[in-house]
């Protein structure tokens, strides 16, 4: 499994380290907004001043837009990824499957071929994509 995935997601390097790249921000957005929450409450409620009660909200929106950027990018590479590995693996298949002699295709039966070009690297598509966003 691992060399089937090093084979098909080679060409896909660049984007794989963007989304890790896009996903380390967003872990670091997620960890910036209470901060900046708490600094809202120790540094403008309790001293009573609302510009700064601004300013820090506004940072915390601005953090917050960055974080759905990210996001909305991140899971767009993720799909592209997932979709074109999945591509290339059913078109890797059906080359193979192109090969076989007809005593070949009777004994694993159409329908399990298909299956297996359809439904099987349909699940293995999906479980990339769930891994890329996770």
């Amino acid at each position: 499994m691992i060399s089937l995935l090093r084979t098909y997601l080679a060409p896909y390097r660049r984007p794989i380290a963007l989304v890790l790249v896009l996903l380390l921000a967003q872990a670091l957005t997620n960890l910036y907004l209470p901060e900046l929450f708490a600094d809202i409450i120790n540094n403008g409620v309790t001293k009573g001043d609302p510009d700064y009660i601004i300013r820090i909200g506004a940072l915390m929106l601005a953090v917050t837009g960055i974080l759905g950027i990210t996001s909305i990018i991140g899971v767009y590479f993720s799909a592209r990824i997932a979709m074109g590995f999945g591509r290339d693996l059913r078109a890797a298949i059906f080359r193979s499957v192109e090969s076989f002699s007809q005593v070949e295709v009777n004994r694993f039966g159409p329908a399990s071929l298909i299956t297996r070009n359809t439904n099987d690297v349909q699940q293995i598509q999906q479980h990339e994509l769930l891994d890329l966003l996770d």
